[in-house]
């Protein structure tokens, strides 16, 4: 995480419901977990804009639905504040499947990436078309 400044505000709870916006046949996700966050006893981790997290899917093809899997957020609907001053904020929750070294497990992303998901994820920036 060395060079990324600023802080997003974790705006999705845990068992919050996401949206997966690749072609790997995953449509509705559900957060279980957010890895390597250190919380606050008795508080349930968040997660926000450019966090790993673990999803299970909850509606998709056969062969996806039911499967633990990692993904990437790369838009949300809680404003967060960015490093210029300025307040971003998107129309949907959305997450991108990927392995535990990031790499997209998808060809295509739909939709707008926010800047702070493709600075900190490589892959995610060289797939997006558009980066917010």
């Amino acid at each position: 995480m060395k060079g990324i400044a600023g802080k997003v505000t974790a705006g999705l709870p845990t068992a919050a419901k996401i949206d997966c916006v690749d072609n790997t046949g995953a449509k509705i996700v559900q957060l279980i977990n957010v890895p390597k966050k250190g919380g606050v006893a008795s508080r349930y981790p968040a997660a926000g804009v450019g966090d790993m997290i673990k999803v299970t899917v909850k509606r998709g093809t056969p062969e996806t639905r039911r499967q633990i899997f990692n993904a990437i957020i790369i838009r949300q609907t809680r404003p967060f504040r960015r490093v210029d001053g300025t307040w971003a904020r998107f129309e949907d929750n959305a997450c991108v499947l990927v392995n535990e070294k990031g790499d997209l497990q998808g060809s295509d992303i739909k939709g707008p990436v926010s800047r702070e998901a493709a600075e900190r994820w490589p892959r995610i920036a060289a797939t997006a078309k558009q980066i917010v």
